[in-house]
């Protein structure tokens, strides 16, 4: 049974910084996409940042220059490198995976909360 793992959630202060890392566990052999999404209240759930299995990453217009996210596939491991925190960025964030070549293999993780002070 595959289970994300995420962890680094917290709070901080506007302009701190945070990192986020989920983890695979029980994933088969496959190369898979990898991603963060966030859910603020009363929002949607929206994609924050993917990383494909050859590393082309892809970022929300409101992250770009501040989040960088990163894999380490030998860990079954991916990453999100918060910086410059806005207020706005506030939500439940969610780790997410799905292979590459069996669509049906996709995954999410439990959520960390991300809470930024102003």
């Amino acid at each position: 049974q595959v289970q994300l793992v995420e962890s680094g959630g917290g709070s901080v202060q506007a302009g701190g910084s945070l990192r986020l890392s989920c983890v695979g566990h029980g994933m088969l052999l496959s190369p898979h996409t990898m991603a963060w999404y966030r859910e603020a209240p009363g929002n949607f759930r929206e994609l924050v940042a993917n990383i494909t299995s050859s590393r082309i990453t892809n970022y929300a217009d409101s992250v770009k220059g501040r989040f960088t996210i990163s894999r380490d596939n030998d860990k079954n491991t991916w990453y999100l490198q918060m910086n410059s925190l806005k207020p706005e960025d506030t939500g439940v964030y969610y780790c997410w995976s799905r292979s590459e070549i069996v669509s049906d293999w996709e995954y999410w993780g439990q959520g960390t909360q991300v809470t930024v002070s102003s």
